[in-house]
């Protein structure tokens, strides 16, 4: 059968290269590699420098460098462990490699008086300088100089191919494209008025960069070609998103119109006053949802700053239209705490409010299904049970999701999906706890409109903080005594489960022996991540009702647990944990009327980093300037949840590092979407990293 080729040699797929059969071609998928463009944007992720041979004398331990000699001995040492030792002397010393495993063929090659070339970490040894296993190469003679002035590059790689093998198929891949050079896809006048390099040349460079005299090299972020590079992919991934947005402002939504009074009801049946950023917030959501044109909002807020009263407000405006809410958590605990804080409201009101999650009975489970397609139902509050085969709703208005980045695209779509109807499609409203700096927001949630519940409701008293080394451990028991013995409750978290002989951190399953022990008159329960979601709810659902003082925990108490009666929150290896998790582990307490405290350990010496984060911690209770440092220090992946996913956001873009590009990206973006939109589709499809990867929700 004849393969029909795409438009541009970069968009062939990486069967059409040389000697790269359908075996050869399912390893690289698992690379994420289909297209030969994809092989040009597989960028190294570090470099090896063998412009140069290094004199032995001239070694650094640690040093990864090429070095030649004269060999002048070969010996198998088999005293401790078998092994082939071969010394080998230029002019200003001596030095060794040693191969574990060999052949007789290499150990013959290997004769005295020859010339060896070897590429490799430097390491010191009883006997002196010796690289194990280095790359090497045999010469009769004095080995010439080498010939290139470009550093090497080293790739990720998958089980089948070496980093030889990818060198070659990358060289192929630019080979490929000689004839048709890879396409320029940013206008000329913007690569003039921005100083970009070609794509070309930046292509060249970042695969395999000029050495030169000052040692800087293209692989610096400021250097033209990674900077080409990066601000390209930044332009396609903001022309992307806000090409999403431009999608679903042109499909429908229905208008909601309450025929009712439920909104002023509900907000008369409170017993408190919502802040003014709560009702900012919710005159925004109100203004989306009366548009013909569907929602996508994402509200974020600090801990306890009070989304659920936005998301409820938003939720009887919808439910006074005559149409249903679906309300999305990420786990059954948290799904149980949104029934029982919607059920009190709502339920007086006259509205049904239930419950749907994996773990319910068949036959109730049909109940619940019955009353959503036929309408009875109102607000239905459940997890992925929610968008699962099967489950219909007669009229879904509006989905709010909780947590949003622990749901995939696919899982939001396929519940949006559950609502079209009439060509119509649900509002959603999306919320999250941790707040986005206003840079993080601009550059990935530009597909969102973006509300900021900025102030904490009055009478919440700040969480006071404390930092101690391990040795403040029994500062840290003296205080939940005391706590418990004044009727209050404690957390005591750890990063791991298990301990660790790689890991110098504490781990759950000690810290409780060692909180029973300190501890004998009080109750203590464990609660991790590989304990069964029932055992995790019957365990968190002891603790809310006061059954057990001290909850020792990993960080799967992080989100959503509500427990008004616990004060203090002890955080083992807290120097291991970024700020916006910190903080997410601090808004647990603080919740009831007493004073509240969190008290963070660290082991060992802290590192810089580490101390600075712990400092901004017992700084400040802001999440917002947190979330700002923890972008800072960390990155955006720590903030979006990508770092812990293994999700990869980027190929070769980076935040913070390269915010500062930005505002010439947006105005790029814009210019393109408007004025030039043939560039649009080229640009998504060559940066794309995988399908999905550009919508947000």
């Amino acid at each position: 059968m004849e393969t029909v080729l795409n438009s541009h040699p970069e968009e062939n797929p990486v069967t059409e290269l040389p000697r790269i059969g359908p075996k050869l071609a399912s390893n690289l998928e698992k690379l994420g590699i289909f297209q030969v463009k994809d092989l040009l944007f597989h960028f190294p992720y570090r470099f090896q420098d063998k412009t140069r041979t290094v004199p032995i004398g001239a070694l650094v331990n640690a040093q990864t460098v090429m070095v030649a000699g004269r060999i002048v001995s070969v010996n198998d040492n088999i005293r401790y462990r078998r092994a082939l030792i071969v010394r080998f002397e230029d002019d200003s010393g001596r030095m060794s490699m040693r191969l574990f495993h060999y052949s007789y063929k290499q150990k013959t090659a290997l004769e005295r008086g020859s010339w060896i070339r070897c590429f490799g970490e430097v390491r010191i040894s009883q006997h002196g300088y010796e690289m194990v296993h280095p790359e090497y190469s045999v010469f009769q003679y004095p080995p010439p100089a080498p010939q290139s002035d470009r550093l090497t590059p080293v790739y990720r790689l998958t089980e089948g191919i070496g980093q030889p093998m990818m060198r070659k198929i990358v060289n192929a891949a630019f080979d490929h494209c000689t004839q048709r050079p890879v396409a320029e896809l940013l206008p000329l006048d913007v690569i003039r008025r921005y100083d970009l390099c070609s794509i070309g040349s930046a292509l060249k460079d970042i695969h395999s960069p000029l050495v030169s005299e000052s040692g800087l090299t293209a692989v610096d972020a400021d250097q033209p070609a990674k900077r080409r590079l990066i601000f390209e992919e930044l332009v396609s991934f903001q022309i992307a998103r806000r090409q999403q947005k431009q999608l679903r402002q042109s499909s429908e939504a229905a208008c909601m119109q309450p025929a009712g009074d439920l909104s002023r009801r509900l907000k008369d049946s409170l017993k408190f006053t919502p802040t003014d950023s709560q009702r900012t917030v919710i005159r925004e959501i109100l203004a989306d949802l009366k548009k013909a044109t569907p929602m996508l909002r994402l509200v974020q807020g600090d801990v306890g700053s009070g989304k659920t009263l936005v998301a409820a407000a938003a939720a009887a405006w919808v439910v006074d239209s005559g149409y249903q809410v679906a309300v999305m958590a990420p786990t059954e605990l948290l799904a149980e705490q949104h029934l029982k804080t919607f059920y009190d409201w709502f339920a007086p009101l006259g509205i049904e409010v239930l419950l749907l999650t994996g773990r319910m009975s068949a036959k109730i489970r049909r109940q619940v299904e019955r009353g959503m397609k036929g309408g009875q139902t109102r607000i239905v509050i459940g997890t992925h049970a929610l968008f699962q085969e099967g489950v219909e709703f007669k009229r879904l208005g509006l989905i709010i999701v909780d947590e949003q980045h622990r749901f995939g695209v696919g899982q939001r779509f396929a519940l949006r999906e559950k609502g079209v109807a009439d060509q119509q499609v649900p509002h959603q409203l999306v919320m999250t706890a941790t707040p986005i700096p206003r840079t993080l927001a601009m550059a990935f949630y530009a597909d969102l409109d973006v509300s900021s519940i900025t102030e904490l409701p009055p009478g919440r008293i700040p969480v006071t903080t404390e930092v101690f080394s391990t040795g403040g451990r029994e500062q840290a028991i003296r205080k939940i005594e005391s706590l418990c013995a004044a009727g209050q409750q404690a957390y005591w978290v750890c990063p791991i489960i298990d301990k660790s002989e790689v890991l110098d951190v504490e781990s759950a399953v000690e810290a409780q022996k060692y909180v029973e022990q300190s501890l004998p008159a009080r109750r203590v329960a464990l609660i991790h991540g590989r304990l069964k979601s029932d055992q995790k709810d019957r365990i968190m659902n002891s603790f809310r009702a006061g059954e057990i003082d001290v909850l020792v925990a990993t960080t799967v108490i992080e989100v959503g647990v509500d427990v008004p009666n616990a004060s203090l929150m002890v955080i083992e290896s807290a120097e291991r944990m970024g700020l916006s998790q910190l903080h997410q582990l601090r808004g647990r307490v603080g919740r009831g009327a007493a004073q509240a405290m969190c008290v963070l350990l660290y082991r060992g010496k802290l590192s810089e980093m580490a101390r600075k984060r712990l400092q901004v911690m017992r700084e400040t209770t802001d999440g917002f300037r947190i979330a700002e440092q923890d972008l800072r220090l960390r990155g955006a992946g720590e903030l979006l949840g990508t770092r812990q996913t293994g999700a990869q956001m980027f190929r070769i873009a980076e935040f913070p590092r390269d915010r500062e590009l930005l505002d010439d990206v947006i105005e790029v973006a814009e210019l393109l979407l408007s004025q030039q939109p043939e560039f649009v589709q080229p640009l998504i499809r060559r940066w794309a990293i995988r399908e999905g990867q550009y919508s947000a929700v």
